[in-house]
């Protein structure tokens, strides 16, 4: 029973870090229409600016986490506005530069860097054990972290003007335009808060996990399918499928194996689409 109970809190955790991502990965599709092939970049980018910072410059690891969620929400902010906003309506050319740009950071990173993980730490070690359970501390850090981001970002999207004003833009941009609401402003600030998502997630996790170069491919896999899971463009369908897949791969690949727990998860997948092809909570999104 511990150990049912141990795994179920490591697969919530999993589930708040999924559910970080794809949030930003659901924001950028719902309201910019744009598939970010770069959202696994900006999550190693936010590894490395928190390792860089604790290595290089002695930041404090709490300081290089905001540092490294600030550098990629400029980053965001600045190829959102200068590159994606001149091409934002053609879905092929945003396609082309978000892979592109993925592709230019995963090669910065292994020329800067190099191919092998650098030694990059969790400040804090040990289990926390209660009665019939234990966890990781690390692992429970990143958790209230990641919860009170989430929270944070609900608050933003349904609680303030900017957000009603993403919202309105996500289901009719022509009209909303009309209102007066401006894209230009709007959609690079959209772009960067994922971005910052995306940063924020890697520079917490990758301690933990790995930081490699190529370590965002698998990111970006379990950001489409959480977002495809819940239902495209939803940002509460991409919130219960990231507990959902977080769930799935922590009890799989304790009692399944790696392998196994993998073909799990898109078996899961498969049958949830079969049964409702628009997602858990999916609706219809706006067109191009």
């Amino acid at each position: 029973m511990e150990g049912i109970v141990a795994t179920g809190l490591i697969g919530i955790s999993l589930g708040a870090q999924y559910a970080l991502l794809a949030l930003g990965f659901t924001l950028i599709f719902g309201i910019l229409g744009v598939v970010n092939f770069a959202h696994g970049g900006f999550y190693v980018l936010g590894g490395y600016l928190a390792y860089s910072a604790v290595t290089y410059l002695g930041v404090p690891y709490a300081l290089a986490v905001i540092a490294a969620a600030l550098g990629t929400t400029a980053l965001g902010y600045l190829f959102e506005r200068f590159v994606l906003d001149r091409v934002i309506d053609d879905h092929l050319a945003t396609l082309m530069l978000t892979l592109g740009l993925y592709l230019m950071m995963s090669s910065g990173f292994l020329v800067l860097f190099g191919p092998q993980s650098p030694a990059f730490s969790f400040p804090l070690t040990g289990v926390l054990r209660g009665h019939g359970f234990y966890v990781p501390i690390e692992n429970l850090v990143v958790l209230v972290v990641c919860l009170v981001g989430i929270l944070l970002i609900y608050a933003l999207i349904y609680h303030t003007d900017f957000g009603r004003a993403l919202r309105a833009l996500a289901d009719d941009r022509a009209v909303a335009t009309a209102q007066g609401l401006r894209p230009k402003l709007l959609f690079p600030t959209a772009f960067a808060l994922a971005t910052g998502l995306a940063g924020l997630t890697g520079a917490l996790v990758t301690p933990i996990l790995s930081l490699a170069p190529h370590v965002g491919d698998p990111v970006l896999a379990t950001s489409f399918l959480i977002v495809i899971l819940g239902g495209l463009g939803s940002i509460g369908g991409a919130t219960v499928a990231a507990f959902i897949v977080g769930m799935v791969e922590a009890f799989s690949a304790v009692y399944l194996g790696g392998s196994k727990g993998a073909l799990a998860l898109f078996v899961l997948v498969l049958i949830m689409l079969v049964v409702r092809p628009s997602g858990l909570f999916g609706h219809r999104v706006r067109g191009a």
